[in-house]
């Protein structure tokens, strides 16, 4: 690596700055590398936490940061950067991580990248391809979170639906008229669109094609029901 450059006194520093709550986990059981990645990741504008070994990585408990990604050495004593990404895979993390390798592991770099690693770097390599990397993975990160809250809001609203508004929906779903609606659960018509307005108001939907829109996001399934 080359030596960090410092944003100048006055200047706006880095484009695309990380989000504040941003977290890069380095893993590494070379001190020099380290420090170096730390002063580099610091100058930067990202906060950084280090770790010399994958098992001090794990003992200091799964991370709680939204959003974060995770730099890791492949070759280490102990327990290896290619164990610990299985463990983390293990335990259902989707941290991004970038694998950090020497000249001789790229067929083991491969692998990694398989197994679902974001990248690699192989060294030498230079501080913007780094930071480059980073600021890819943290974006990765924010916009799986973006993803993730999105799919708990729908499943939330999905929930205050009633038994019947649900089985109304579902035959929405299936492309079902008012009128076979109503002869499908023994409802009148009224009764249907009345079920259709609440179902528009409790989903947030401002037209039929943004409710269809919803329900195929929240994977409500169409109800098979037999042609007239």
């Amino acid at each position: 690596m080359t030596p960090p450059v410092h944003p100048s006194p006055g200047t706006d520093g880095p484009t695309a700055a990380p989000a504040h709550d941003a977290v890069v986990y380095v893993v590494d059981d070379d001190e020099a590398v380290r420090d170096s990645m730390r002063w580099l990741l610091d100058a930067n504008g990202f906060q950084v936490r280090c770790f010399e070994s994958a098992e001090a990585f794990l003992s200091a408990g799964p991370p709680q940061d939204p959003v974060a990604c995770l730099l890791l050495d492949v070759r280490m004593p102990g327990l290896s950067g290619l164990a610990l990404q299985d463990e983390l895979l293990r335990r259902g993390s989707a941290m991004p991580t970038i694998f950090i390798t020497g000249h001789g592991d790229v067929p083991m770099a491969v692998e990694t990248m398989k197994k679902g690693a974001a990248d690699f770097l192989q060294k030498p390599f230079s501080d913007e391809r780094l930071c480059a990397l980073v600021r890819e993975c943290l974006e990765r990160s924010a916009s799986a979170l973006r993803e993730t809250n999105g799919a708990r809001e729908l499943e939330a609203r999905i929930e205050r639906l009633t038994t019947r508004e649900r089985q109304v929906l579902e035959r929405i779903v299936a492309g079902r008229l008012n009128k076979q609606i109503a002869d499908d659960l023994g409802i009148s018509i009224k009764t249907v669109e009345a079920h259709r307005a609440n179902i528009m108001e409790k989903l947030s939907a401002r037209s039929m094609a943004e409710l269809m829109k919803i329900a195929i996001r929240a994977r409500v399934g169409a109800v098979p029901v037999q042609q007239d």
